[in-house]
């Protein structure tokens, strides 16, 4: 039996229509949700790379190991020094080189502002004494870091982190001033406690697996160390406890290195003088004291900073595996067309949905690829795009229900074809 050019049309689009519709469903899970696998080191971006990220005023003494940003200004009145522990290979990877910045004024009272290794850029005025270079040179620069889009990205991700559930087997228990934390997720364990159970915890003990990111999401708005006196952070990485101090930690400082403490909703925090607290902590919109006595075992991103005496900053920058950010990936294309060839115009017989308008997600953010030299603006970032009830992924499954709703329609268009050609070839 003869086949018309018609029903010859009518079968390619059904079997370009089968072909689309078996390829639909791999797509869909194409992404896995972040509870379940994916996961970045490197989530905090420009901020990560600095162990005192600060969007307003940082006042400290006497030192920060790692690398600081100041977004206000920063007074250093007391003597400071900055980024004695940090490789060459972390100065490198700093925006310009810089392990110190400060968008506003420097403060220094004519007491020295040492800065150990890499260059300086300070926006403002340097009043009294200028800085001591010991292996870098200094700039004046106010926009080397857009301070404002990092911690719309900070602040974004802190509310979308503390949304993730607890996982699975995690336990917080407190017993009179004892509070535990223990869960045996080799990967991630995310835990949820209130401010008031620290606040109520004169010792505070955290068991993970050796090597598993630890993420302490705490609520309320305010956070006192002092209320309780809270005098020992003790970290179990599956052996016996260790208080943790700069020269003793559990597992050799693997449970510290990956121990983040969030703090979405906080505007005060406050760090007891008596207790090295370790881990970072992430808290975009609170001021952090850090108290006059023992220091913090890792980063700190805050909105401002005061701390003196031996309240100092440890570089010991986190590790940890978080969720994805979730990018949105670019829409999937409609099946217009069961040609591959992209100019071929679609089938009359089904009208296709017009393609998403790609969004600002689907650019990729330059603003880390190069560095800026000290005294060159750095490329602003744009602002990351909202994430629907906070998720941190996407499963990938949006571009599956229209691929297959037009595959369907292709399909029943294409079979009516083949019969009403069929019909008209045996009427001949």
């Amino acid at each position: 039996m003869r086949i018309s050019a018609t029903a010859a049309a009518a079968s390619a689009a059904l079997g370009g229509a089968l072909v689309l519709g078996l390829a639909a469903v791999p797509a869909a899970q194409a992404t896995p949700a972040a509870d379940t696998a994916g996961c970045t080191t490197d989530v905090f971006g420009i901020a990560g790379k600095y162990g005192e990220f600060v969007l307003g005023d940082n006042a400290h003494t006497p030192d920060a190991e790692g690398a600081v940003a100041v977004g206000g200004n920063a007074d250093f009145r007391g003597g400071f020094s900055v980024a004695n522990e940090l490789t060459t290979a972390e100065v490198d990877a700093l925006p310009g080189r810089a392990s110190l910045v400060v968008r506003g004024e420097l403060l220094n009272d004519d007491s020295v502002t040492a800065v150990m290794k890499g260059n300086a850029v300070v926006g403002g005025r340097v009043k009294d004494r200028a800085l001591e270079m010991h292996s870098g040179t200094f700039g004046k620069n106010a926009d080397l870091i857009d301070f404002d889009a990092e911690f719309r990205k900070l602040r974004s991700y802190s509310a979308a982190l503390a949304k993730q559930p607890a996982s699975a087997g995690t336990e917080v228990t407190p017993s009179g001033s004892k509070l535990t934390l223990e869960g045996g997720n080799t990967t991630r364990n995310v835990f949820k406690v209130t401010a008031d159970q620290l606040e109520k915890a004169k010792d505070i003990y955290l068991k993970v697996p050796a090597g598993a990111t630890a993420i302490v999401n705490v609520s309320g708005t305010t956070y006192d160390m002092a209320k309780a006196g809270t005098t020992g952070f003790f970290l179990s990485g599956g052996q016996d406890y260790v208080l943790d101090d700069k020269l003793q930690s559990a597992s050799d400082g693997k449970v510290r290195a990956r121990l983040l403490w969030n703090f979405p909703e906080a505007t005060t925090v406050t760090k007891s003088s008596k207790a090295a607290w370790p881990g970072s902590v992430l808290a975009p919109k609170a001021h952090l004291d850090l108290g006059t006595g023992a220091p913090v075992n890792g980063s700190v991103w805050v909105a401002s900073l005061r701390g003196s005496g031996g309240a100092e900053t440890h570089h010991f920058p986190f590790t940890g595996c978080l969720p994805e950010t979730g990018e949105t990936p670019p829409p999937t294309p409609p099946p217009t067309t069961p040609s591959s060839t992209p100019t071929t115009p679609p089938p009359t017989t089904a009208t296709p949905s017009t393609p998403a308008t790609p969004s600002a997600s689907d650019t990729p953010d330059t603003s880390t690829s190069t560095p800026a030299a000290p005294g060159t603006p750095a490329p602003a970032d744009s602002t990351p795009p909202g994430k629907k009830d906070g998720d941190l992924a996407s499963t990938g499954s949006s571009g599956t229900v229209p691929l297959v709703i037009g595959t369907v329609v292709v399909l029943a268009a294409g079979a009516g074809l083949v019969i009403a050609a069929r019909r008209r070839s045996g009427r001949a």
